[in-house]
């Protein structure tokens, strides 16, 4: 086995069953609200970051990602990808990727249907989108059993949602990241540990998040650097507008659960 062989899914198997990165479901409620141990200085600043972004109706924000798999030979390799993160309220969503060897996929919710799509592999699948971003992205997650890393942040939702899967939050320092002067926070759950820098001041973004897979083999660690953030970008409907490529082959997506774990495990 090659090093990397296992370091994307393609849209070959296009619904390999995946949780948000963020450690919870796209919809509230799943798991019963316990009790949890909040710092309240990183409580204000996590309400604070997520009333600020759920009050955003467009967005535009790019994200340099790195991510750790384990190899066979039990040694942990990083990988990455810059992603492109586009978001109109009410119904529109697209998220451009491109991994650090050049490889091109995406995702682009148009308002009436979902389109997944791998340019390299020359395959897409679409399906019909229910309602608006929120229940395009739960079935997305929860139905489709696909993959969408920080759409909790960008639906405004994860102080709301952090209860589901949180034991203990705290407020670690104040830090610059990028120049920006921000809130560290952490936040421990039973399957993952998130790092979250906040930016301090008026525009209370994130800037940086890291998470370890505290239950997985080697607890690898998916980390991304927030920049070019954009709260009122000029999105016309083109933005959002899928076209199959010239020659790509239609393939289904799969239902929920028939798929198993490549041996090297999966990007988040």
């Amino acid at each position: 086995m090659r090093v990397g062989e296992t370091r994307r899914s393609t849209l070959a198997a296009v619904a390999i069953t995946a949780t948000l990165a963020l450690g919870c479901s796209a919809t509230a409620g799943v798991t019963p609200v316990r009790e949890v141990d909040v710092d309240a200085k990183a409580g204000e600043s996590l309400e604070r970051m997520s009333a600020f972004l759920g009050k955003a109706k467009a967005l535009s924000v790019t994200l340099d990602i790195g991510y750790d798999i384990m190899q066979a030979w039990g040694q942990k390799i990083e990988f990455g990808e810059t992603r492109v993160l586009t978001v109109r309220r009410p119904d529109r969503l697209r998220v451009d990727t491109t991994g650090r060897d050049g490889s091109r996929s995406g995702v682009v919710f148009d308002g009436s249907q979902i389109a997944v799509f791998d340019i390299d592999d020359d395959v897409y699948a679409t399906t019909p989108q229910p309602g608006d971003l929120d229940d395009a992205i739960a079935h997305f997650i929860d139905d489709l059993g696909m993959h969408l890393p920080m759409a909790t942040l960008a639906q405004g939702r994860l102080a709301k949602e952090a209860p589901d899967w949180v034991n203990e939050i705290h407020y670690v320092e104040t830090a610059t990241i990028a120049g920006v002067p921000c809130d560290h926070v952490a936040l421990n759950g039973d399957w993952e540990d998130v790092q979250i820098w906040i930016a301090r001041g008026e525009r209370p973004l994130p800037q940086r998040i890291v998470i370890t897979y505290t239950r997985a083999e080697g607890q690898p660690q998916f980390r991304a650097q927030f920049s070019e953030w954009n709260l009122a970008p000029r999105i016309g409907d083109d933005v959002f507008a899928f076209t199959p490529p010239e020659g790509a082959a239609k393939i289904p997506f799969r239902p929920r659960g028939l798929t198993s774990q490549a041996p090297g495990g999966s990007a988040p």
